[in-house]
């Protein structure tokens, strides 16, 4: 009989099942950890895990997308490598229970996992072709072959013809010592190429972090005048006016964090409507006059009252700047486009308004943010950040191409599910103290927190108790009207359950709306407020 034949029919057992599934995950592990190694040799986004967690993250929902965004907040992430290793554990554990009747079926069924891999890390936006493919494919056809191997000490044995004593296999017995002695070296073996491959894959990008460490920012030729005295309150739970970059909140589809180059760095200028098209090195970048500001973003994936939002002490040089050398016009003064498309290097793809970039905000390439190069995390070489928007529809992080465009001829990655195409930063106030379901004393409570409505700036702030009046807030000193302001409220509080509302008003005069909305498709919406009981 051949091994991809029916085995005679034969109680199989909770035992032998057992062994079966132990038999899939060891082949599962195996085929994994080979893989992390060989994408050391090609990057480590062509990992299995990486490329079917980033095809996924392409495919869901928006929707979907801002329930992880707002459950798991930064380690959504390590949720969802988690969710598929744990997925890929299940499957590996049901090939290996039919891989005890149909060795070459489960062995086969590895395989098409592989394929799978394959096509998720070929089909990436930033996808090399190929080589890509090569950690899926050589992982999976490992695992497909330990597979068949651990699945051949399962099958049934025959006792030998004459065989007698001890050492004589009952009929319809399996080898459970050579299965155990076998699993075992699989298993180990796969653990250390699995934690190769993982040092392998950390110490990638080493010219990156060379060229990172080796970099001394240019001083700015406009640089950001002092934090006025004043801006940052000295309140116990306050969130401070600058936000340190270990605390930025980071929100992107990155997997693994992009390490690239600045030595090789190249970001290109073209498009519509650019009659002289330009590709710049960042040592040209470094060459033109550098302004330093001070700005806030704020991710449109944040629900009202929460953290993704933060200040820092950005330099880089003006995009306008560039663009106007390049020979573009924004649609005001009779510029054929109206998008501004920028390009990761990882795929990603953000559509900013040509007419915002270019009316006189600060917008910038950014290579540097509070005093030091950009971190890897908040897209070392060069980034944009431009205040008033949306980080989804201005910040690129790691980017690397600029082409002007139309907004009816393209829709970039956000806009293709579903979230809208301009998106302005809403006017928005947040209480950081109390916290929710905090038990103060009964006596003065300082009620304090920041609101935010950039490149127009916050005019008043006001705070209701209960059902009270509106009472206004004293705000601190303004930096600029492309950040924050920290605000704070003396409150006499009584004793007993309390709700704190605040809402905030910018300088055109629009006040902060009470209607609540989620993010999608366009930023959250309503008044924060926390409950709070005093004793």
């Amino acid at each position: 009989m051949t091994d991809d034949e029916k085995e005679p029919r034969r109680t199989t057992g909770p035992l032998r099942t057992a062994a079966g599934a132990l038999a899939g995950a060891v082949a599962g592990f195996a085929a994994l950890a080979l893989a992390e190694l060989v994408s050391a040799a090609v990057r480590p986004q062509a990992g299995p895990v990486v490329a079917v967690g980033s095809a996924a993250i392409d495919r869901t929902p928006a929707p979907v997308k801002d329930w992880a965004v707002r459950n798991f907040g930064t380690d959504d992430k390590l949720v969802l490598e988690i969710g598929i290793l744990a997925v890929l554990t299940l499957f590996a554990c049901a090939l290996g229970i039919v891989a005890l009747r149909f060795r070459r079926a489960g062995a086969a069924g590895v395989v098409l996992f592989g394929i799978v891999g394959a096509l998720a890390a070929t089909t990436r936006p930033d996808s090399r072709g190929l080589s890509d493919a090569l950690p899926s494919l050589v992982g999976a056809g490992a695992g497909a072959v330990l597979l068949h191997l651990l699945a051949g000490r399962l099958a049934w044995r025959q006792p030998a013809a004459g065989a007698t004593g001890p050492d004589a296999s009952p009929a319809g017995d399996w080898d459970r010592r050579g299965f155990v002695v076998a699993a075992t070296a699989a298993a180990a073996a796969s653990a250390g190429v699995g934690a190769l491959g993982r040092v392998l894959n950390g110490s990638s990008g080493r010219d990156a972090v060379a060229s990172r460490d080796g970099l001394v920012l240019p001083a700015p030729g406009s640089p950001a005048r002092a934090v006025p005295r004043g801006a940052g309150l000295r309140i116990p739970g306050i969130s401070p006016f600058v936000t340190p970059n270990g605390s930025f909140y980071r929100v992107d589809t990155a997997l693994v964090v992009p390490k690239v180059d600045a030595t090789a760095w190249r970001l290109r200028i073209h498009g519509e409507g650019v009659p002289r098209p330009v590709v710049l090195s960042f040592d040209d970048l470094l060459r033109r006059e550098l302004v330093e500001r001070d700005i806030t973003l704020t991710c449109v994936s944040n629900e009202v009252g929460g953290p993704y939002v933060g200040t820092a002490r950005w330099i880089g040089a003006r995009l306008a700047d560039l663009l106007a050398e390049c020979g573009v016009k924004p649609p005001s003064k009779g510029g054929p486009a109206d998008q501004l498309v920028a390009r990761s290097v990882d795929g990603m793809t953000l559509g900013s308004p040509v007419e915002d970039v270019m009316d006189g905000r600060d917008a910038l390439l950014a290579v540097g943010m509070n005093g030091e190069p950009l971190p890897f995390d908040h897209g070392f070489p060069v980034r944009m950040v431009v205040p008033g928007l949306y980080g989804y529809v201005s910040a690129c992080k790691w980017i690397e191409d600029i082409e002007l465009t139309a907004f009816d001829a393209y829709d970039p990655y956000w806009v293709r599910r579903g979230w809208a195409r301009r998106a302005p930063v809403k006017t928005q106030s947040r209480i950081d103290t109390p916290k929710p379901f905090a038990r103060p004393r009964a006596g003065t409570v300082m009620v304090a927190g920041v609101a935010w409505a950039q490149h127009r700036g916050i005019d008043r702030v006001e705070v209701r108790v209960d059902d009270g009046p509106w009472r206004q807030a004293r705000l601190a000193a303004e930096d600029s009207r492309d950040t924050w302001r920290q605000w704070s409220f003396p409150w006499q509080a009584t004793k007993g359950g309390h709700t704190l509302t605040v809402r905030a008003t910018d300088r055109t005069g629009r006040v902060q709306t009470e209607r609540r909305t989620r993010t999608v498709p366009d930023g959250a919406s309503g008044w924060h407020s926390v409950v709070v009981t005093v004793e």
